[in-house]
């Protein structure tokens, strides 16, 4: 077989198809990539490293620029990773720009979840990139990542991040709760995807009644997917058995006063400076969460 020229012969049928079919081309171009991936590592096999070397100088030339070492190199990479039959399945399901962020994740478990949220998600090539440099995987709690990969049911809280990242654009001074809501507030849809999946925005600083007395919590918040309302309150300290208290309080409130028949009962989730495992653990409601969050 001439490698080269099979190499080659792809690329071009790739180049006018991208011209001609623009609605199927990424697909056409990942699909492409991928067999010339396998080209390049057979090729390797036989005649050493420096064929991506080799190939690449004449492509340059006979072909075009794009056609350099770096992404030769990244076409055997991606040939290498998803010719893996646990991941083989994803390989036409994303751009090639989305698997180009993907390439440097060596951990296949880790590598395994941006699939699975890009694709489920349909998230953008920006998104996925956030995602990753923020170190989301990393972030999830280890009991998550077992559910994930053995495909088990989740709750609404599972997917939440520790830490949470606000973005704090304007470099505020982090006094007090009122502070950290309004970063919250500034970007409530990047707020609301470090929460994880379903959850939609329902109102800041929403007044309740206790007795005689009114109290407003922070933010309230719906989800969908688990048809549930959630209560988070901000905290600037360490989480203390005051805070669990009062959000129970809170949740409580809701659950007797604003929500459905027909929905499941209130989550609460503290946001605060500084965990404490002890106070979350002696809590007398599994529905209450604390996460500590972190400015960007």
């Amino acid at each position: 077989m001439n490698y080269y020229e099979e190499i080659k012969n792809k690329i071009l049928d790739d180049e006018v198809y991208g011209k001609v079919k623009d609605y199927s081309k990424e697909r056409h171009r990942v699909i492409t990539y991928y067999d010339i991936g396998k080209l390049l590592n057979d090729a390797d096999g036989k005649y050493g490293d420096n064929i991506i070397d080799k190939y690449s100088k004449k492509l340059v030339v006979e072909v075009g620029k794009k056609y350099n070492r770096r992404l030769l190199f990244r076409m055997k990479q991606f040939y290498n990773m998803f010719s893996n039959e646990k991941v083989s399945t994803m390989s036409t399901q994303l751009t090639w720009s989305h698997y180009v962020e993907l390439l440097p994740i060596k951990d296949e478990k880790k590598l395994l979840y941006y699939l699975n949220i890009s694709i489920k998600q349909n998230i953008n090539v920006r998104n996925l990139r956030f995602k990753i440099k923020s170190k989301e995987y990393e972030r999830l709690p280890d009991e998550t990542k077992n559910k994930f990969f053995n495909k088990e049911e989740t709750t609404v809280v599972d997917y939440i991040k520790n830490p949470i990242i606000i973005k704090n654009n304007y470099d505020y001074e982090i006094f007090s709760e009122k502070i950290l809501q309004k970063l919250i507030m500034e970007d409530i849809s990047s707020f609301l995807k470090e929460l994880g999946d379903g959850f939609t925005f329902v109102d800041n600083e929403y007044k309740i009644k206790l007795g005689d007395r009114y109290n407003y919590i922070d933010i309230l918040l719906y989800n969908i997917k688990f048809k549930c309302y959630v209560v988070v309150e901000l905290k600037v300290t360490e989480v203390n058995s005051k805070h669990t208290g009062q959000i129970q309080n809170y949740m409580n409130y809701i659950d007797r006063n604003v929500k459905s028949f027909d929905d499941n009962k209130t989550v609460g989730i503290i946001i605060c400076k500084c965990d404490n495992k002890y106070v979350i653990d002696y809590c007398s409601d599994e529905r209450i969460v604390a996460k500590e969050y972190e400015l960007v």
